[in-house]
């Protein structure tokens, strides 16, 4: 079995936690306002992590993920990246969508292109968003729905963090359709 360890930390945008293993990064954790919070969504969806003090490599993605939120161009594509619980399409797609770079969209369409699959596995690559293990790190946050609209967003915060992000990268996008927000890929 896997061990995993976790780390919380403070960013300018609020606590984030992250997770590894020996094969690397396994889980991410967006800001909430709490460390508490932040542990507690950490340990739903990884239950059997423990706490820890991370090692030198994971303390570099911390320094990068504390850098990103005060806004600096930060990329993740070169991390090493422990997701080999998640399907093969969906770990193609996470390939693909790291090569989408900072201040880039793409869209769920392009993505399932991208891969050779036609506009129905659309809405796979939205599945493939919403349990998206390791978000920022895998960019989840530059995919839009079809139109430029932003789509769904099931991490904490919704479409606000999204579009928190986005704007942080100087991605800009009209309001929000109120229709899309209903929707959490």
């Amino acid at each position: 079995m896997t061990v995993h360890r976790y780390h919380v930390f403070e960013t300018p945008a609020g606590f984030c936690a992250i997770a590894w293993s020996n094969g690397g990064v396994s889980r991410f954790q967006l800001p909430t306002k709490s460390a508490e919070a932040t542990e507690r969504l950490m340990l739903r969806r990884l239950p059997q992590a423990s706490s820890g003090s991370p090692a030198p490599e994971v303390s570099r993605v911390i320094g990068a993920v504390c850098r990103y939120f005060g806004g600096i161009p930060i990329e993740f594509s070169d991390l090493a990246l422990d997701i080999a619980d998640q399907d093969a399409f969906f770990r193609g797609i996470y390939s693909a969508l790291r090569r989408v770079g900072w201040g880039k969209t793409t869209t769920y369409g392009d993505l399932a292109k991208e891969l050779g699959a036609g506009p129905e596995a659309a809405r796979r690559v939205g599945q493939a968003m919403a349990n998206n293990p390791v978000p920022l790190i895998i960019p989840c946050h530059r995919v839009l729905a079809a139109g430029g609209k932003f789509g769904g967003f099931s991490a904490s915060g919704g479409l606000e963090t999204k579009m928190r992000m986005l704007e942080l990268e100087g991605v800009r996008l009209g309001p929000t359709d109120p229709a899309q927000q209903a929707f959490a890929f």
